[in-house]
């Protein structure tokens, strides 16, 4: 991973539909940028504690740029803003990456659905899978045609895309999608929760891959209680306490480890685990990973017992 303190240049800002501003990005001497896969996004670093995540929508076999497609949010904590209303041609932005924990796994059969935004992580695994000869369909929702990005680009695949305005059709019908699924077939999903969550209740088990924008809600979970954690290279003992996270309890100590969303989301800040049973509270691993315990985001999960062993 990667982090370009000095910025990488704004190549092209273009506006991709209502509210979505496309930025494509190079790097300041024309190196080639670090590869990536279908599903991975970088951190954009706009100030102290101010890092968004984008998703990279271009293509990976061109290294001479990052593409990433910003949602203006309203009602957010103000990144989306600045870059709106603040970043031009010729601008550099600080960014890391790239990181990717929605990687397109191979499969015969995929079917994709994406609400909003949440098709900027699949435009390029769409491409992958039409390159692998998978069998695939897109569904891909939104407010209006007018807020929908891409779908220009989306023509090209004819009658495997349908896009589906609900100013037009309504919420998206998830059945037809979904209700064929068989062995082989695996479902990508990206966009609102309560889209992920429709997705989520009608797919069989081990066939759905998500990538959240918003923690999901919390169920299952230990109630708070103190705990320590030892950190096995730095060789300290911290105590985190009942309304303290891992993460916190470690910068105290004053040990830097990377983070960025403190949601339980992004994966910046995955930690392997030594000893100890997580108590998981991510959007992030998924229910293997869970299961085997070998590592956690210290930003939200906790600990089932009395201590941790963290390979920090």
């Amino acid at each position: 991973m990667t982090l370009f303190t000095s910025g990488l240049v704004v190549d092209r800002r273009e506006t991709a539909a209502d509210g979505v501003l496309v930025l494509t990005l190079r790097h300041p001497l024309g190196e080639p940028l670090p590869g990536w896969e279908p599903g991975a996004h970088v951190d954009v670093v706009l100030g102290p504690d101010l890092e968004r995540q984008y998703s990279l929508c271009g293509d990976p076999a061109d290294r001479s740029v990052w593409r990433i497609a910003v949602l203006r949010e309203p009602e957010g904590r103000g990144g989306s803003a600045r870059l709106h209303d603040r970043v031009g041609v010729g601008d550099k932005v600080r960014v890391r990456g790239p990181r990717n924990h929605f990687r397109l796994e191979p499969a015969a059969r995929y079917r994709f659905v994406a609400g909003g935004i949440g098709i900027t992580p699949i435009l390029p695994m769409l491409a992958a899978a039409e390159e692998s000869g998978a069998e695939w369909t897109l569904l891909y929702g939104g407010r209006s045609r007018r807020s929908m990005a891409f779908a220009g680009e989306l023509e090209r695949y004819g009658d495997r895309v349908t896009i589906a305005p609900e100013d037009e059709s309504g919420l998206l019908d998830l059945g037809p999608v979904l209700d064929d699924v068989s062995d082989g077939t695996l479902v990508y999903c990206c966009g609102p929760g309560p889209l992920l969550d429709a997705v989520e209740e009608r797919c069989p088990p081990g066939v759905l891959r998500v990538e959240r924008f918003r923690p999901k809600e919390r169920e299952g979970s230990d109630a708070d209680t103190e705990f320590e954690v030892e950190l096995a290279r730095s060789g300290r003992t911290v105590t985190v306490a009942p309304d303290v996270s891992v993460l916190d309890a470690v910068r105290a100590a004053g040990v830097e480890v990377l983070y960025s969303c403190t949601e339980g989301t992004c994966g910046t800040c995955e930690t392997d685990v030594v000893e100890g049973t997580p108590d998981h509270r991510d959007s992030v691993l998924t229910d293997e990973e869970r299961a085997a315990g070998e590592t956690m985001l210290i930003c939200v999960s906790r600990c089932r017992g009395k201590r941790l062993v963290l390979d920090l």
